[in-house]
């Protein structure tokens, strides 16, 4: 078969021949109809991803939709020890699998699950998330963080703040549920500012950010809470600014202050695949905005470093 194919973590991966994978007693071989280009994808392929085993050579792609022997389709996360999905074909444990409506999009799924299950396996299985209540999304100009706005809103949020850096893709949260935008454009220290006054008393923080974007907001925000009692839930779940911050003690004195992160380890896998028919029966029904595009698997090399508009995701598909 034909697979994007990493042999070195200092290049994108090459659309070349590579040995088709066997179907055994827990998988089924699939013929893959469609695979995101996710940030998830490119630390794994690049070897940065905290999963990362250091062996190469390897197959980017930690999703997709396939078509099963029977002719329908799915969308399936994919084991962690078999050949990713970036490939003609690939192995699915049915257990990880959702099977889709025969009008499904495979490139609306592949681009929008998983960046969507990040916000919504955290609202609904990290913490106990309740209508009304208020989160910030830092880091809300990311595709994740973009489908975290529309997230939350869906599951009751009464107020959402959105923040990044990016102008242009600010200016779409307005349009997608956010009901406060806050740029963090600009002086750092200016920019915590607007974020304490802004979002001081949100009951979540989903972070996609970390790094110093994250060890200003923290304090900025907890200074400020009318009722520092009141509990705040701060899940981390990217580090897109950096991986590491310096929490001052006080910090965690100072408020009812609650860090967790959520991913793979933090969470089952069974738990977050329970998670996963709700959300494609929401996908699959329209409920969110998704962008995508899709691209040749063939093209593999050149979609690597392509610039990419705001809010849109790319798709790699082997018969696009």
């Amino acid at each position: 078969m034909h697979a994007a194919v990493v042999r070195s973590f200092d290049q994108p991966p090459r659309y070349e021949e590579f040995e088709t994978p066997k179907a055994d007693e827990g998988h089924v071989l699939v013929d893959v109809l469609a695979a995101g280009l996710h940030p998830r994808v490119r630390s794994g392929a690049n070897g940065t991803h905290y999963t990362s085993d250091g062996r190469l050579p390897l197959i980017p792609g930690v999703d997709g939709v396939g078509r099963l022997p029977d002719g329908s389709s799915v969308y399936f996360v994919a084991d962690d020890d078999v050949p990713g999905t970036m490939a003609e074909r690939a192995l699915v444990d049915l257990r990880r699998a959702v099977p889709l409506p025969a009008d499904a999009d495979p490139v609306i799924v592949a681009a929008a699950m998983n960046p969507a299950m990040s916000s919504w396996v955290a609202l609904r299985r990290r913490i106990s998330f309740r209508a009304g209540q208020s989160v910030l999304v830092l880091g809300a100009t990311g595709n994740a963080g973009q489908m975290a706005v529309q997230i939350a809103r869906h599951l009751g949020a009464e107020r959402v703040v959105a923040a990044g850096r990016d102008a242009d893709r600010l200016a779409l949260l307005g349009g997608l549920g956010a009901t406060d935008v806050v740029s963090l454009a600009g002086d750092p220290e200016e920019a915590a500012d607007r974020l304490g006054e802004a979002a001081a008393d949100v009951d979540v923080v989903i972070d996609y950010t970390w790094g110093s974007p994250t060890e200003r907001a923290l304090p900025a925000l907890l200074t400020r809470r009318t009722d520092r009692a009141a509990a705040l839930d701060w899940i981390q779940i990217g580090s897109t600014a950096g991986p590491d911050i310096t929490l001052p003690s006080f910090v965690l004195r100072a408020a009812n202050l609650r860090v967790m992160g959520s991913g793979q380890g933090s969470l089952t896998a069974a738990g977050i695949v329970a998670e996963l028919p709700s959300l494609v029966a929401q996908l699959t029904a329209g409920v969110f905005s998704v962008a995508a595009d899709a691209v040749s698997l063939s093209e593999v090399e050149r979609a690597w470093t392509a610039p990419v508009e705001p809010g849109r995701r790319l798709v790699l598909a082997p018969t696009a």
